[in-house]
């Protein structure tokens, strides 16, 4: 089984300050349904791993968190493709739980889930926290120049040979081509 996690905000849809808290604030950053759907036409399965501390801070409840989600599946189904699963934290930066990222508990549920280890899965992420928990469960470190990406660059700790690319798009073209299946 091919697998591929995808951090949302900043990487599938633009991210803000102020959280996303509606699916009117919910716009996906061009291309990234897209490539979406190429990531399943070239036989990954495709999962979201998500800090949503605005559900833990009260800014939205967990409706409006699936309607929003909603909208993010009906725009990938209508370019051709499907997100398998989404696994999100809830909890507020200061819970101290071990789901948030840059810990691995998101990661290590997806390899729960699907009965694999991680080891160079890759996983696509703007902010160095999920370079971070990608890195702790020897999954395959991508970063994007979307959302916090380009200040998680210059910020520096990226994990060395992270590979760097302008969006989704332009990860997933990469990986489909030096992907063999």
């Amino acid at each position: 089984m091919k697998l591929v996690i995808l951090d949302r905000d900043g990487v599938i849809n633009h991210d803000s300050d102020q959280f996303i808290k509606s699916p009117e604030e919910w716009r996906p950053i061009a291309g990234s349904v897209e490539a979406i759907a190429r990531l399943n036409q070239a036989g990954y399965r495709v999962v979201v791993a998500s800090n949503q501390s605005g559900l833990g801070r009260g800014l939205f409840c967990m409706a409006t968190l699936n309607l929003i989600h909603a909208k993010m599946h009906k725009l990938v189904g209508q370019a051709g493709g499907r997100i398998d699963a989404i696994f999100l934290c809830p909890h507020p930066a200061d819970a101290g739980c071990e789901c948030r990222k840059p810990r691995a508990g998101l990661f290590h549920d997806i390899a729960k889930r699907y009965r694999t280890n991680l080891a160079g899965v890759p996983a696509i992420g703007d902010a160095l926290r999920d370079l971070q928990a990608a890195a702790e469960v020897g999954a395959r470190p991508i970063l994007v120049r979307t959302g916090k990406g380009t200040r998680t660059l210059a910020g520096g700790g990226v994990p060395e040979g992270t590979p760097v690319y302008a969006d989704l798009a332009e990860a997933v073209s990469a990986l489909t081509l030096s992907d063999p299946a």
